[in-house]
């Protein structure tokens, strides 16, 4: 009889996994799962309780009545270090919790990330007096949908859960974890002010950091539309990102698509004990996660920028009050917006006067439906530009909502995708330029922290202007890229709101900031233009 199939928090299939069957106090049966971590056993139909153990792995009891109607499908926890704050955003004075799993007594300390990581509060030692008694338990379900309900099972006391206020300073916060074990881990933490402080928001890609987060065996791009029946046992044979295509796989209708719960660890947004703002920015989605955040919020304060930070989520329910900021800065890949969120902004700007920074690529490219404080939906269906119907189609925004190049200017092409080069200036003459000593055909943005993709500010994932292009965007620089793939870097004026977009169009134009004076003075200028700090000059 098939009992079912156990896997690890990534869905990947767990092979010698010892299962115990237990009837009424005794034992009546043994088994080990296989290769593609199936559980075999001959039984009895009837209630079981079932007691399953690994090295490396958490081990855990469940009660099932056999045989299920489904495959049963037991998840198991590695040993690895790991945790998140729960709610990932709050605004200033609000609590939130520390979910930290580890099978050793562990340290928390939190940090603030700006130009330096500053030490805030020492929250103490973890651990309790039962063994293992820090590591949590994973749902028997597809928790990627649900969440990982850390500190529910076993932690009935108000004392084994540590809560913490937002600090009153806003910012990016970094959890710091270490165990007796020699690990080390860190996760980010979102903290809004009460009330507007500063002239600058600065906008927290949330919605991206959850897209691109795996644990659980799904995200955006892997397993979009529901785990699969049977865990992975090797990736590029079973996953269909790897066996038909990525765009192959995002062409269901967007009711397919069950939501992602944000109440996962992101390892992903990791940042290394030792790594400092103008490091090198290692790791495959440093672009597109809190790290590549970090790197904008320390060149703000190290040109004298004050900057309030808010998550996406802050924006749709409107603890962002827009109208009490000069300007707001988008970080490196603000791929998935709320409609909330991209109408409020876009009528900030073009009704009452905003100033928008767009300093990413492939920006509000795709629309993220709102489930509940915990959960977004992914409208994720790509244009079949192939229909006459969706020809016209820019964008998976387009498709559900507007096209993004009516506000940003500028929409995500794959010309130049995965390749990076400096800007080329085309319009010196521009305020923008003024006093950084750049002329037309002049090149900037060489220099750059991103290991990803090197080369140059303009990279990664680049935006050009596309027939929805309002009229009045000029374009101050493209990027060099090969194919005719640069990014077209914007300006747009709007007499009758007095609104102002500037858009970059690029993923690796952040990563440039802190090491291409040409990048940070151009955006210095535009910076104090917006904010009103500076007199700009004609043209």
């Amino acid at each position: 009889m098939l009992i079912g199939y156990v896997s690890d928090e990534n869905y990947l299939a767990l092979a010698g996994v010892l299962v115990e069957f237990a009837r009424d106090g005794a034992i009546v049966a043994q088994a080990a799962s296989t290769a593609s971590g199936a559980i075999v056993a001959d039984l009895q139909p009837g209630e079981y309780r079932l007691t399953l153990a690994m090295p490396g792995f958490g081990a855990k009891h469940l009660t099932a009545t056999l045989p299920a109607q489904e495959p049963l499908q037991v998840r198991l926890l590695s040993d690895a270090l790991t945790g998140f704050m729960w709610p990932k955003w709050v605004r200033s004075g609000e609590t939130a919790e520390l979910r930290v799993h580890s099978v050793a007594p562990y340290r928390a300390e939190l940090f603030r990330y700006g130009l330096r990581k500053e030490p805030v509060e020492l929250l103490g030692w973890f651990d309790e007096h039962g063994p293992r008694a820090m590591a949590q338990i994973l749902p028997d379900e597809d928790f990627s949908q649900t969440g990982v309900r850390f500190n529910t099972v076993g932690f009935t006391s108000p004392g084994h859960v540590r809560r913490l206020a937002g600090p009153q300073r806003s910012g990016l916060y970094y959890m710091h974890i270490h165990n007796e074990r020699g690990e080390f881990f860190s996760f980010p933490w979102v903290v809004a002010p009460a009330a507007a402080r500063e002239p600058i928001a600065v906008l927290a890609a949330t919605n991206n950091w959850n897209a691109y987060n795996r644990f659980g065996g799904r995200s955006n791009y892997i397993n979009e539309s529901g785990l699969p029946p049977t865990p992975t046992v090797n990736a590029r044979q079973d996953l269909a990102r790897y066996r038909i295509g990525n765009s192959a796989t995002q062409t269901a209708d967007n009711d397919v698509y069950p939501p992602l719960s944000f109440e996962r660890p992101e390892p992903d947004c990791f940042v290394g004990l030792d790594v400092e703002a103008a490091d090198p920015m290692t790791g495959r989605l440093a672009s597109s996660l809190a790290p590549g955040l970090w790197r904008l919020l320390a060149w703000l304060e190290r040109e004298g920028f004050g900057y309030d930070l808010y998550s996406d989520a802050q924006v749709r329910n409107g603890e962002l009050d827009l109208d009490a900021y000069r300007v707001l800065l988008t970080e490196m890949h603000p791929e998935y917006w709320y409609a909330e969120e991209y109408d409020a902004v876009r009528d900030w700007v073009q009704r009452r006067g905003g100033r928008l920074m767009y300093l990413g690529g492939n920006g509000a490219d795709c629309e993220v439906e709102h489930v509940d404080a915990g959960r977004g939906r992914y409208l994720t269906r790509q244009p079949d530009r192939d229909r006459p119907q969706e020809a016209h189609l820019e964008s998976r925004f387009h498709r559900t909502h507007e096209p993004q190049a009516r506000l940003l200017g500028v929409t995500f092409t794959h010309a130049g995708e995965g390749t990076a080069a400096p800007y080329r200036v085309l319009d010196a003459d521009h305020w923008a330029f003024a006093g950084t000593g750049l002329r037309n055909g002049d090149l900037f943005g060489t220099h750059s922290m991103h290991e990803r993709v090197p080369g140059g500010a303009s990279g990664h994932e680049t935006d050009k202007r596309t027939p929805s292009t309002p009229p009045g965007f000029v374009v101050l620089a493209q990027g060099t890229n090969p194919g005719n793939g640069g990014a077209e870097l914007v300006y747009r004026n709007l007499p009758g709101s007095g609104g102002e977009v500037y858009s970059v169009g690029s993923m690796t134009y952040i990563a440039s900031l802190l090491v291409d004076e040409g990048v940070s003075a151009l955006t210095r200028n535009v910076l104090n233009g917006f904010v009103g700090r500076a007199p700009r000059a004609a043209g």
